[in-house]
């Protein structure tokens, strides 16, 4: 149904209440009535009928104005909206792994900020089951965390990087068994350390025989790289610039034995949010799913 401003605007264009009556899809007689009842209300004639058709009294000139200028309002508002609507605004929330905050993320949000510039981003990293918890308290929107996870709610995959022992000496497998070099082990409260416990017992069926125990996975990094002993990092951590040796954990000349996955999790209400969705895709483009991050 034609509203108040859109009748009077309608008329004042047309100055024919036939014409006008087409034009709103009314008939002649419920025109008038509208017409009659919108003089009431305004206390005062708007328009002057005659055989001529209608002409706008000094009054009418005035409230023909304010629809004018009404309707455009309306307009320009919508317009406003359809165009937040479209845009990313808000604030997005990430809980990330400290691993992949500090060697994969950075490249992601660039793309995100440079794509979405209205979007806010707050961003905490931690271990795995940090995320896990801050997705459980409402501190985020999404959540990256690495390993095996046991989250129930949705959950992509992003991607699975390869393993590799690193040292500055040693240059195959064969090597460690007689070396007496230390084993740097990055010990963490994810299945991290232990999955790296159960490959070495299947490799060696032993204990190393020395070791050396980090609480930070870049300590461990920094400690191989600087020829203290060697370490098992993931390849998301390395790139062709470091002078080290890098070999893979493999049990065949194509078959990966030893991974770390990366999970993007969240709640369904979450990826629902237009912050999210728009990081979501950013991130699958970014990601690759294969073995060997590095390539």
């Amino acid at each position: 149904m034609a509203t108040e401003v859109e009748i009077i605007k309608v008329l004042s264009e047309e100055g024919n209440m036939r014409r006008a009556a087409e034009r709103l899809f009314l008939t002649q007689p419920a025109l008038s009535q509208r017409l009659q009842t919108i003089e009431k209300e305004w206390g005062t004639q708007l328009f002057l009928r005659s055989q001529k058709g209608l002409t706008a009294t000094p009054a009418g000139e005035i409230v023909i104005q304010h629809a004018i200028e009404t309707i455009a309002r309306k307009e320009e508002t919508f317009e406003m909206v359809q165009a937040l609507n479209s845009r990313v605004h808000g604030t997005l929330k990430i809980a990330c792994a400290s691993i992949v905050g500090q060697n994969w993320l950075p490249k992601v949000l660039k793309d995100f900020v440079t794509q979405y510039p209205e979007a806010k981003i707050s961003l905490m990293t931690g271990w795995s089951s940090e995320i896990v918890k801050a997705l459980y308290e409402g501190e985020a929107h999404i959540g990256i965390v690495r390993g095996q996870s046991d989250w129930k709610g949705p959950k992509r995959h992003l991607f699975r990087d390869m393993m590799y022992l690193v040292d500055t000496e040693i240059t195959s497998l064969e090597e460690v068994v007689n070396s007496e070099r230390p084993f740097i082990q990055f010990k963490s409260d994810s299945n991290y350390y232990q999955e790296i416990q159960q490959w070495w017992q299947r490799q060696f069926n032993g204990n190393p025989k020395r070791q050396i125990i980090v609480d930070q996975i870049e300590t461990c990094k920094q400690m191989a790289l600087n020829g203290i002993g060697y370490a098992i990092l993931p390849s998301i951590t390395l790139s062709d610039e470091e002078k080290v040796n890098k070999i893979p954990l493999t049990k065949g000349e194509s078959e990966c034995e030893l991974t770390r996955d990366t999970w993007l999790i969240g709640y369904e209400t979450s990826f629902e949010l237009p912050q999210v969705d728009a990081f979501v895709k950013v991130v699958m483009d970014r990601s690759s799913c294969l073995y060997d991050y590095t390539k």
